[in-house]
């Protein structure tokens, strides 16, 4: 009897390159995205706890072609559908096929906080993570600082398990990162309630 082969996560990752949620399509992020991109990445209340505010276009065009396109699979522009406009952007990094555990981070403009949309995008490559690529474990990262991004953690299931003290430098300053992390388990027990 034979086995069937075992799907790749590149393969998975690139059958699922365009979800859609209720109010959300997650797809690619593009060039074409590069206004819509400037216009969060450029202010400093958005960028302040994830990445150098953006200061023109053209380092929008370079990041968006360096980061996204360049390695572009589990890298999500997020697209409020009713505006048909990107939003933000959600990704599966860091992802370890052999210990089977990856990361989740996002960026969503001001204009959209605090309406579940964040959330709504995260629940969505949970779904990946766990029903399709078959993951044990998904962490994130917040700097302590922003306590608003561990909430969007919470809401989608993620217990805090510690405080990395020193993570990363950001904007010349050595930053303390909260960890989260969603197991396989809970996240199926989740699914049943």
């Amino acid at each position: 009897m034979s086995v069937p082969p075992i799907k790749s996560v590149n393969l998975i990752l690139a059958e699922n390159r365009f979800m859609e949620t209720e109010h959300l399509l997650l797809r690619p992020i593009d060039l074409i995205d590069v206004d819509a991109m400037y216009e969060y990445a450029s202010d400093e209340e958005v960028s302040q706890f994830v990445f150098p505010t953006h200061q023109s276009l053209e380092e929008t065009a370079n990041t968006i072609a360096n980061f996204f396109i360049a390695d572009s699979l589990g890298k999500y522009a997020i697209v409020l559908k009713e505006k048909q406009k990107m939003i933000g952007t959600i990704d599966l990094q860091r992802l370890d096929e052999k210990n089977r555990k990856a990361e989740i981070g996002y960026t969503l403009a001001k204009d959209y906080w605090g309406q579940g949309l964040a959330p709504e995008a995260a629940r969505q490559i949970l779904w990946l993570a766990f029903d399709q690529l078959k993951l044990n474990v998904v962490s994130a990262l917040h700097d302590v600082d922003n306590p608003k991004s561990g909430r969007v953690m919470e809401k989608i299931g993620m217990k805090p398990i510690g405080i990395f003290p020193n993570y990363l430098i950001h904007k010349e300053k050595n930053v303390d990162m909260k960890i989260y992390c969603l197991t396989r388990e809970d996240y199926l027990a989740q699914q049943t309630k």
